[in-house]
């Protein structure tokens, strides 16, 4: 999924702390924290590489555990579209140093609730991150011809 805006539900930031203004602004704007031409170029070599790549909102929660059906029936009524343990305290660390940031997030497993009887398992989450790889290597090699091509 290529990652469109997020929900950081953790409560934390690695912005918090003293500032260094030399570094980035103390504030900043993340209306746009995902590049929308970023993501066109994902979107392209999707396109190239033949893979299927969605678009949607990132909610990022801490972990390390799976989230529980109500949450995940909270999660989409604020409009997440997928949940994870990671990404976001890198997209503002990013967009802090002025960076232009696209994502992508390698779906792995259905949340909590979704499939009836089905229970949660971390080793199940590995398999299919394995199964990713060669997707996500070919997208990313992509990309970054999008890239070249376009000249960004």
């Amino acid at each position: 999924m290529a990652i469109t805006d997020h929900i950081n539900w953790s409560g934390m930031s690695p912005l918090i702390g003293p500032n260094d203004e030399a570094i980035g602004p103390r504030f900043l704007d993340m209306s746009a924290a995902y590049d929308p031409d970023l993501r066109a170029a994902l979107q392209r070599a999707a396109t190239t590489t033949s893979i299927d790549l969605a678009e949607g909102v990132y909610l990022w929660v801490p972990g390390p555990s799976f989230e529980t059906p109500a949450e995940i029936r909270a999660f989409r009524i604020l409009g997440a579209d997928a949940v994870g343990m990671s990404t976001v305290p890198e997209v503002l660390a990013a967009r802090h140093c002025g960076m232009r940031v696209a994502a992508i997030s390698g779906i792995t497993n259905f949340a909590a609730g979704m499939v009836e009887g089905e229970a949660l398992d971390h080793a199940h989450t590995l398999v299919q991150s394995g199964a990713l790889a060669g997707d996500m290597g070919r997208l990313l090699v992509g990309f970054l011809a999008e890239l070249g091509a376009a000249g960004s």
